[in-house]
């Protein structure tokens, strides 16, 4: 089956750094994202790339301090966290797309991964 592993979240202080990786079985895609969720709040998007060419997106709040890369031949995407603050604390969840590339929206990934915790403390 189609299947998206994360792995690399944790506990990290403030203005630390984490690398969160996905690994991609079953099928290629068009596309990678990461989006995340805190306790009360809905899902966000963090960053997204396509896996032809190199164009990638960015929210907001992390750009200059969070980068989205991925290694073709593995099929793993990665999601590279510097300055992490704790407003940063929130479930970090892999997503991929059959169709779609550089999208911002959920409705546009068609797997999900089950999700890492990160946690950056004060």
């Amino acid at each position: 089956q189609v299947q998206l592993v994360e792995s690399g979240g944790g506990l990290v202080e403030a203005g630390g750094s984490l690398r969160l990786s996905c690994a991609a079985s079953g099928r290629t895609f068009s596309s990678m994202g990461w989006f995340r969720q805190a306790p009360g709040k809905e899902r966000e998007f963090v960053a997204t790339i396509r896996w032809s060419g190199v164009s990638t997106n960015y929210a907001d709040s992390v750009k200059g301090r969070f980068t989205i890369s991925r290694d073709n031949v593995k099929n793993t995407g990665y999601l590279q966290m510097s300055s992490l603050q704790p407003e940063d604390t929130a479930v970090y969840y892999c997503a991929a797309s059959t169709y779609y590339s550089g999208g911002r929206v959920t409705r546009l990934y068609d797997y999900w991964g089950r999700g890492t915790q990160v946690t950056v403390s004060s």
